[in-house]
């Protein structure tokens, strides 16, 4: 093996909820984890503002500072993180190799994904300013729905995921503006219905959304134009909803690993394996349906508990951590 190659017996790749859990875990059981954050250390929280939902923040926490607390407590137990991320992997023999930055290369016993997804935006240049400000753009409804309640929100989409961000936003929201580009929804007919049917939800055909409006720190509105007439609509709001898809980031796992039509890494029920030993998935790699911190935690935990198991069961002087499960 060339000097050049580091060899490692767990490599967690990207960060967040689902790696920073991982890495506890597998730092715990003596498996030396080394985390590489990926090009958002932190994940995709670390652009949320407030986060309320996870237990044992009775007075909430920004994304930031939780997921600087998790790498904190991640390096307490040894877990060794570091910056860059993996640009490479050939998983084809029994060591599973991976790149970093397309220079050094890193040979591991095991290796646990924790690449997430990206939220898909519109690109407007006021969409991304008041996103990076946190002053009213969002991707997930079930994540900052509650910070809207009782005001008014817009949120464009057509698919399922939209319709059910949009019905779940009228129960907290006085008002919410549905945008849908063409002349029908993408859903599928129950969703459709579901809205539709629901007093409080506004829905606009054949419209986009041309400018998010703000004060300089907050949304106060957005300007839509509708493409038939050409007609162009401020509508009050202090919330804008973005519900057009979520892009996982697998695309250097897709010559080894199972993924389905949309990219999401495939892993085996009520596990976090995936098609090759030794590999495996954790957060939103492989959820295209919570896409919530507690969850990819969650799997995080599995992720190393299972890539644990895989090194005891290879190599019967792989000692077991009991402190594992305490």
């Amino acid at each position: 093996m060339s000097d050049s190659i580091e060899r490692v017996k767990c490599l967690i790749i990207g960060s967040g909820p689902a790696g920073y859990t991982a890495a506890i875990y597998a730092a715990r059981a003596n498996m030396f984890p080394v985390l590489y954050q990926g090009e958002q250390p932190g994940g995709q929280l670390t652009t949320t503002n407030e986060v309320e939902n996870f237990p044992g923040y009775p007075d909430g926490i920004t994304g930031p500072e939780m997921m600087i607390e998790l790498q904190k407590q991640a390096e307490r137990f040894g877990a060794d993180v570091r910056h860059g991320w993996v640009t490479k992997v050939d998983f084809s023999g029994d060591i599973h190799k991976a790149w970093i930055n397309n220079e050094k290369e890193i040979h591991s016993d095991t290796i646990i994904i924790s690449t997430g997804a990206s939220a898909m935006y519109l690109g407007l240049p006021s969409e991304q300013k008041y996103l990076k400000l946190g002053g009213g753009v969002s991707a997930c409804a079930i994540c900052d729905g509650f910070f809207y309640r009782n005001q008014e929100v817009v949120i464009v989409g057509a698919g399922d995921s939209a319709c059910e961000e949009a019905h779940y936003l009228s129960k907290l929201c006085s008002k919410v503006t549905m945008l849908v580009r063409r002349d029908e929804f993408r859903a599928s007919k129950i969703m459709q219905d579901r809205v539709k049917n629901t007093k409080n939800i506004e829905i606009l055909y054949n419209t986009e959304t041309e400018e998010v409006l703000g004060d300089g720190q907050v949304v106060t509105g957005v300007r839509v134009k509708n493409k038939i007439t050409g007609a162009l609509t401020d509508i009050p709001a202090t919330g804008f909803f973005v519900a057009i898809g979520h892009k996982p980031n697998t695309d250097i796992f897709k010559d080894y690993l199972e993924l389905d039509k949309t990219g999401y890494i495939i892993n085996k029920p009520g596990s976090a394996k995936t098609n090759i030993p030794g590999v495996f998935v954790s957060g939103d790699a492989a959820d295209h349906i919570y896409r919530q911190a507690i969850t990819a935690a969650g799997t995080g935990c599995m992720a190393a508990l299972d890539a644990e198991r895989y090194l005891a069961a290879k190599d019967s002087t792989f000692e077991v951590s009991t402190s594992t499960y305490n």
